[in-house]
């Protein structure tokens, strides 16, 4: 059995794009604030190891979870809990460069696999109305850093350097290659 240990529906849909449909998904809960002085990239491992461990499964299963961090230099930008926090996200991001870092974790039994995955984004500077317009959206709620590239945001990236699919939350090449090593074919099925 294949279990997605994720609820993000944009997870599902870029595993469906790698001929991969989860036989389960089941969302762990574990806590994901940073720790004192964490920095970003290790912080992104540590939570997708630790959804990976959370998920229940039998020894024979294999387990996918992933987890996105947005990065600001040492800054840690995660969901935003309401529009004044992803304003402030959408504010420090506008006319920067960013780091969006996505950790995969694969089990099977006692055996893991891991990749994270480090792309640098630049969102063009953002006028008051643009901000306002994008945040009317919605688009910006349960997104690191308060966007999503994939959605209205897109407009508002000029720039990219590295897996796109990283971005919007699974990087497909390197996830592609965990699933093989765990035994699960580009056809969905574990074996």
């Amino acid at each position: 059995m294949f279990i997605l240990g994720s609820g993000s529906p944009r997870r599902k849909e870029l595993l469906a794009q790698i001929g991969v449909v989860p036989d389960a998904i089941r969302a762990p809960d574990v806590d994901e604030d940073p720790m004192k002085g964490e920095l970003p990239r290790p912080y992104c491992v540590r939570i997708a190891h630790q959804k990976v461990l959370a998920i229940e499964a039998d020894a024979s299963d294999v387990v996918l979870c992933a987890d996105t961090t947005v990065a600001m230099g040492r800054r840690i930008l995660g969901k935003p809990a309401d529009r004044a926090e992803a304003a402030e996200f959408l504010s420090r991001l506008s006319g920067r460069r960013h780091r969006v870092i996505t950790a995969v974790a694969v089990k099977r039994g006692t055996d893991l696999w891991k990749k994270d995955v480090v792309s640098t984004v630049r969102m063009k500077s953002l006028s008051q109305e643009e901000l306002c317009a994008y945040l009317d959206t919605g688009d910006w709620r349960g997104k690191a850093g308060g966007y999503g590239i994939q959605g209205p945001a897109g407009a508002l990236i000029p720039w990219i350097s590295g897996s796109f699919t990283g971005i919007v939350g699974l990087p497909l090449a390197e996830t592609a290659n965990l699933l093989r090593a765990a035994g699960v074919s580009l056809k969905g099925r574990v074996s």
